[in-house]
């Protein structure tokens, strides 16, 4: 792999590395001074909309771009919300920037809320997550007290307060529209779109969702500059005018059983394998790998033999993957059942399912159910089939939902079952040798606590 400087994490290892006299020291908040002197908001947006930057919390929907969604001469006011509830199993990057680095965040705020001409912030973050807040806290008081934000910010003619949210660490806030009817004190249950976020957002106004790690991109881009973001990464595939490409650095996760886990800097586009064997240092206790999830278990799995896929924005999805995700890579050794693998992933998403929409609190539950009987030594072959139908028939992909939490639940089903089916079948045959072709309906388990 060719020599990578890191970027995002370049701090983190300095003593105090949360404060604000670290990170002026390390050149923090010239890329404010830049803007704000040098720059109208119309270049600011150019520039991130020039380098190619998309989202890094799970969708991948370029930056720039959905910044200009806004209306156009809006009487304001404009809201921008930060979405720092990093729900998705796996995934604990964005910790890692709010715990260790929460000035180099807070600076690409402030950068997107000029760009957009937003005059308040909300920094969305879950209850589970104290010491994040109370840096992200400390930092804003900081900031406050050093100029960087409130009235006239630098003594410009720009404004800006950011206030903290917190959440009861519900996966469904997650979905940008979820996290905004949290926001204003509702239940958390996503819209319908149209209206989309920066037509209609929090309070009924222009608004843009963006993710911690996002806004954590907008600082060096701005003080680097578009050609030195488009530099890193895998370029656009001239064959598929679709493709954005999949630029800049990205911080992946990597946990499960590996040798050595962590959160890791890297190019976008590095293989699974490199990230497994040049970060993690391979398979744990001299084991082989079976499998991995690609960025955290909405996205389905890897095989083995599938390990050499780019960890990009379209790598994944050739192998049939839902997508790169938050890049949070969990790695499963060849001792792994993958029975109870989907098992835990079901039981997962149908206790997070906000029950809105009803191929989503249904699928989700029967899932789980017909799992529950599988482990229970009561499985038939026939189940495979019926879980099978429901990951194919639920989702915003086949347009039978309101959000994409329903596609995240079926991902893991899809891939499971149909690239270890042999093994489902062992299991099966193996715990219920008598029932495993029974084809007429049987009875549910009697479950408490699901």
């Amino acid at each position: 792999m060719a020599k990578f400087e890191p970027v995002l994490m370049a701090n983190m290892n300095k003593p105090d590395s949360h404060t604000l006299k670290v990170y002026e020291a390390g050149g923090g908040y010239r890329a404010l001074r830049k803007a704000l002197k040098e720059m109208t908001p119309d270049q600011v947006t150019d520039t991130v909309k020039a380098s190619n930057l998309r989202g890094r919390g799970g969708a991948g929907f370029p930056t720039g771009l959905k910044w200009t969604f806004l209306p156009k001469n809006h009487p304001g006011p404009i809201y921008m919300c930060i979405n720092a509830d990093e729900s998705e199993p796996g995934t604990f990057n964005n910790r890692y920037l709010m715990e260790l680095d929460p000035h180099q965040v807070i600076e690409g705020i402030i950068l997107s809320c000029y760009a957009t001409k937003a005059v308040t912030a909300y920094l969305y973050i879950r209850v589970e997550y104290p010491l994040s807040r109370k840096r992200l806290q400390q930092a804003i008081d900081e900031c406050y007290a050093a100029g960087y934000l409130g009235k006239n910010i630098l003594g410009t003619q720009f404004s800006l307060d950011i206030y903290i949210h917190v959440g009861a660490a519900a996966y469904i806030c997650g979905e940008e529209t979820g996290l905004i009817e949290s926001l204003e004190g509702k239940r958390a249950w996503p819209r319908i779109k149209p209206p989309f976020p920066a037509i209609e957002g929090v309070f009924r106004k222009p608004t843009v969702v963006n993710n911690i790690e996002t806004a954590a991109c907008v600082t060096h881009i701005i003080d680097r500059g578009a050609d030195w973001f488009k530099s890193i990464g895998v370029p656009a595939d001239p064959n598929n005018p679709r493709d954005p490409g999949s630029y800049g650095p990205k911080l992946y996760c990597l946990s499960g059983h590996v040798n050595k886990p962590g959160c890791y800097e890297a190019p976008l586009g590095i293989t699974c394998r490199e990230l497994i064997e040049e970060y993690g240092e391979g398979i744990w206790k001299g084991r082989k790998g079976k499998a991995a999830i690609p960025g955290g278990i909405s996205m389905g799995l890897l095989t083995e033999p599938e390990f050499d896929t780019p960890l990009d924005f379209a790598g994944p999805g050739k192998v049939g993957c839902l997508g790169l995700g938050t890049a949070a890579v969990v790695v499963m050794d060849d001792h792994t059942c993958m029975v109870d693998f989907l098992h835990n992933s079901c039981r997962f998403f149908a206790h997070e399912s906000c029950g809105q929409c009803t191929p989503c609190r249904e699928g989700t539950h029967w899932s789980l159910t017909m799992l529950d009987r599988i482990k229970a030594g009561k499985g038939r072959l026939k189940d495979l089939e019926l879980l099978l139908e429901i990951g194919d028939s639920i989702g915003i992909i086949p347009g039978t939902t309101i959000c994409g939490l329903s596609d995240g639940a079926a991902w893991p089903i899809k891939n499971t079952i149909r690239k270890f089916r042999s093994e489902f079948e062992d299991y099966i045959k193996r715990t219920n040798p008598t029932g495993y072709m029974v084809t007429e309906p049987v009875p549910a388990l009697v479950t408490i606590g699901h």
